[in-house]
């Protein structure tokens, strides 16, 4: 089977995606497939065993939605089945016009995200769905409804954004929910070896990913400047970070909260185990691979109630969950982290066996039979 993988970012981008895309290719890679990328990059991605070709960031965009358009129909052309998980109205003409099936796999509602970015809406996803919103909206709105009715099948990391998506009229049978896939850590070094190295010295806790106002990090730094003796590790950038840096600054947490930039996965799964918690404060989420990833390497999740984030961690099984923009339910949270151990192991030692199900084999192995299926 010949198959193109589209995604907005790569490693060593930061991000769902760039997590996903490369796993997949590489799964499908390794079953034989004839597999090649298509992305967006600031500079050439570094060499696979499989084509990685890319259109450079710094394109003006209307230039660069052009050569990712023209990217994806002329490779297209040459494959079976596309399988996209970002940029996905340019996947969907591009595999159109080369009348080639494609398979969606959607980590949120693509329409809200736009209308974010662009600043035409406020508040999060859930008020999205119940706002008329003006023109704009509408335009997004449909563009997002007419790639994803014609996509051969559709993955969902979480039954809620299934729901979501399912709200939109599209078929049930066509829309799946796909969790993701726990990373493999075997290969880590044991929770004592990683703080030395690290230079954990007493309770931390990590934040990975991209520093966006979705995080609310903002939260977490309040929380934590009423918390002493806690640590904070902040892996990743963004828009956010120079204010995040500066509210630090301001309330206090020189010392305690340490912003690390972007990390490689192999080393975000290394603070992650040696992290006495996973911290996630954000304001709407669907299904972040970082909880996964943080309850892989057997540590628990401190998170924020939203979205899909409940269907792995359980409040007070493998993790403490409290509502978004809570501070005070935050603060009590970080107050427990600190100050019960037995709580903290008991989470420790159920973390693993939590997500056990989520082995990639068995996951990667329903995108392979949807893009086969799609094919045929």
């Amino acid at each position: 089977m010949r198959v193109l993988v589209v995604s907005g970012i790569w490693p060593p981008d930061v991000g769902g995606p760039a997590t996903h895309a490369p796993e997949v290719t590489s799964f499908l890679h390794a079953r034989g497939h004839a597999v090649e990328v298509v992305t967006t990059a600031d500079r050439e991605p570094a060499p696979m065993p499989y084509p990685v070709r890319w259109a450079d960031r710094a394109l003006p965009a209307p230039l660069r939605h052009a050569a990712v358009g023209r990217l994806v129909a002329a490779r297209a052309r040459r494959a079976d089945v596309v399988y996209t998980t970002g940029m996905f109205t340019r996947s969907a003409l591009g595999a159109l016009a080369a009348r080639t099936p494609y398979v969606v796999k959607l980590t949120g509602d693509p329409a809200f995200e736009r209308a974010r970015w662009r600043g035409v809406v406020a508040g999060d996803v859930e008020s999205f769905q119940h706002a008329a919103g003006g023109p704009e909206v509408r335009v997004l709105r449909t563009a997002r409804d007419a790639t994803l009715r014609r996509a051969a099948h559709v993955f969902c990391p979480s039954a809620y954004l299934r729901q979501l998506v399912l709200d939109w009229g599209l078929a049930p049978a066509r829309v799946e929910v796909l969790p993701n896939p726990a990373p493999h850590v075997e290969s880590l070094a044991d929770r004592d070896t990683l703080r030395g190295r690290l230079g954990f010295d007493g309770p931390t806790v990590v934040f990975a990913g991209r520093l966006t106002a979705q995080k609310a990090l903002d939260a977490a730094l309040e929380s934590l400047a009423r918390v002493p003796g806690v640590d904070f590790g902040v892996a990743g950038d963004g828009p956010e970070e120079p204010h995040l840096r500066d509210r630090a600054a301001a309330l206090g947490l020189d010392g305690r909260a340490r912003f690390v930039g972007a990390q490689p996965r192999e080393r975000v799964l290394e603070l992650f185990r040696a992290a006495d918690a996973s911290l996630l404060p954000s304001a709407w989420e669907n299904f972040p691979h970082t909880v996964v990833e943080a309850l892989a390497a057997g540590t628990p999740v401190v998170a924020t109630d939203v979205g899909g984030v409940a269907e792995v961690v359980r409040d007070e099984v493998n993790g403490l969950l409290v509502p978004a923009g809570d501070v005070a339910a935050l603060t009590a949270a970080l107050e427990r982290v600190r100050d019960e151990p037995g709580l903290l192991a008991a989470l420790r030692d159920r973390a693993a066996v939590s997500v056990e199900a989520y082995a990639p084999a068995r996951l990667l192995g329903r995108v392979e039979a949807a893009l086969a299926a799609a094919r045929r």
